[in-house]
């Protein structure tokens, strides 16, 4: 109750301090608060219903009987005349409160505190859009322009050339440092029509509605935008989300391209760090890993081509010892658990009938016949 009165006290002293000003700016100040209003939600925006409607972003307001902030989800609304477009109303710093300067309709789009709103309010001027020939003409890329069929649109790139963020004020600690340029200024001076009788039973609307307080929703409202004043249910009503504040209308596409840095992926061209993995074409760090083609460092491996380092591999697929009981476990030194049968003594033995089968001598081979012997000739008498 304190803070409410002190609140009420700081706006009537601050009111009449500035009542000159204010009556030659046609800006109104009705409310102001002591904190400063939570961060922009950030969400979609609807579709628009229409030709000749105008996106009206949502904002924080103030609610002085919960003492609390609520939020009035952004929506399309008609022109209320051809040739004028809207200029969102923001919280700025008077130096002991935070004081509520309401929107208006008028031929340009005046100051709105530099607060960057998105969907072509970027903290100064619009970029969504600007009227020729009693026509509105819509650009494409800040808005939501997908159901219905209307030729009177553009495409243009919007750059901004302020810092993107969420901050929903301006002026004291935290909030945007702006200040009016001189065609924003002389847009104050111009003649304006206030808010419709739609845009504020849109705002009564949600201050009815508990869900959209910010004690409730903790700065995610589930009704961030409508595609009408006044619906807060049904087809086109979108909620908050997690994330940046939207400056155009593209949904945020995710990045297959890129690698992500914080997150290693496996890498199958290049050298890994770290933990070695198997490779066939590079010779691994660490550990050494089963290779084919060149030769490993550590423990040698059997190569059927060049001699191996270390102890020595056969030349072909090695096998175990511990297959090979021939060459390890020798008869006169392996134990028997069987004593061998005595020997029968010599005497006992049966004469076998051949010791050893013979192979059948060959028959003796006919000697040559010799030649007789040569008689000698008796001498001659």
């Amino acid at each position: 109750m304190l803070h409410k009165t002190w609140s009420r006290f700081i706006l009537s002293t601050l009111f009449l301090l500035a009542l000159p000003a204010l009556s030659m700016a046609q800006v109104s100040v009705n409310v102001s608060v002591g904190v400063p209003p939570p961060e922009l939600p950030v969400y979609e925006q609807p579709p628009i219903p229409g030709d000749g409607y105008i996106w009206t972003p949502g904002y924080w307001a103030w609610s002085d009987d919960d003492q609390d902030y609520y939020w009035v989800p952004g929506t399309w609304v008609l022109a209320p005349q051809p040739e004028f477009l809207w200029t969102p109303g923001y919280w700025g710093w008077g130096g002991a409160a935070f004081i509520w300067h309401i929107g208006y309709w008028g031929p340009h789009v005046g100051f709105y505190g530099g607060v960057n709103y998105g969907y072509g309010y970027v903290g100064s001027g619009y970029e969504g859009g600007y009227w020729q020939g009693g026509r509105l003409y819509y650009n494409r890329s800040v808005n939501n322009i997908s159901n219905v069929n209307i030729t009177n649109v553009y495409n243009k790139t919007v750059i901004n050339n302020v810092t993107v963020n969420r901050v929903s004020y301006n002026g004291g600690n935290g909030g945007v440092h702006a200040q009016p340029t001189p065609a924003e200024q002389a847009a104050i001076r111009e003649r304006h029509i206030p808010v419709t009788p739609v845009q504020r039973q849109h705002e009564q609307t949600a201050r009815s509605n508990p869900v959209l307080h910010a004690s409730q929703n903790q700065g995610r409202p589930p009704i961030a935008a409508t595609p009408r004043p006044g619906a807060f249910s049904g087809p086109g009503v979108v909620p908050a989300k997690g994330g940046t504040m939207s400056v155009v209308h593209s949904q945020p596409q995710p990045r297959t391209e890129a690698q992500s840095r914080a997150q290693p992926q496996p890498r199958t061209e290049t050298q890994p760090r770290g933990q070695p993995q198997s490779r066939t074409e590079t010779q691994p760090r660490g550990q050494p890993q089963s290779r084919t083609e060149a030769q490993p460092r550590g423990q040698p491996q059997p190569r059927a081509e060049t001699q191996p380092r270390g102890q020595p591999q056969p030349q072909y697929q090695p096998q175990p010892r511990a297959a090979q009981p021939e060459t390890r476990m020798m008869p006169q030194q392996a134990p028997h658990p069987v004593a061998p049968p005595p020997r029968p003594p010599v005497e006992s033995r049966p004469p076998p009938p051949q010791a050893q089968p013979q192979r059948p001598s060959a028959p003796p081979r006919p000697e040559p016949p010799r030649a007789p012997p040569r008689q000698e000739h008796p001498p001659e008498h």
